[in-house]
């Protein structure tokens, strides 16, 4: 009788490495990114800084690939603006997504809790 709880275990176990393996390599992966949009968000607040400083008839242009484009100083702050506002919003989806996996790894340890007490219980 013991032999089959043993291989229940076995591969609970099995699954929870898999599951808390894959799991590390997400929310890896999500801090690697927040930081990545931290940066680009700082960036563009500090050339949005330095943008303002300056008179409205300035030429401004953007980079795109291997040219530049003319553009008005109201269009250059509004994409930084945008560009922010993006990176707000893909840093609160990338952390809940880290709390959601490391819920989930947690639930996964507590069921394998569960399941040895009632083992010992026996």
């Amino acid at each position: 009788m013991a032999a089959p709880v043993d291989l229940e275990l076995k591969k609970a176990f099995a699954e929870l490495q898999a599951k808390m393996i894959d799991t590390q390599q997400k929310v890896k992966l999500a801090d690697l990114q927040v930081e990545q949009l931290s940066r680009m968000k700082k960036h563009a607040n500090l050339t949005h800084a330095e943008i303002t400083s300056l008179p409205d008839t300035t030429h401004m242009f953007e980079g795109a690939g291997r040219m530049f484009i003319l553009q008005s100083k109201d269009e250059i702050t509004k994409q930084l603006l945008e560009k922010q506002k993006t990176a707000d919003e893909k840093i609160k989806e990338l952390e809940q997504k880290k709390t959601y996996l490391e819920r989930s790894v947690k639930d996964a340890e507590d069921n394998i809790r569960e399941m040895l007490m009632s083992r010992r219980a026996q």
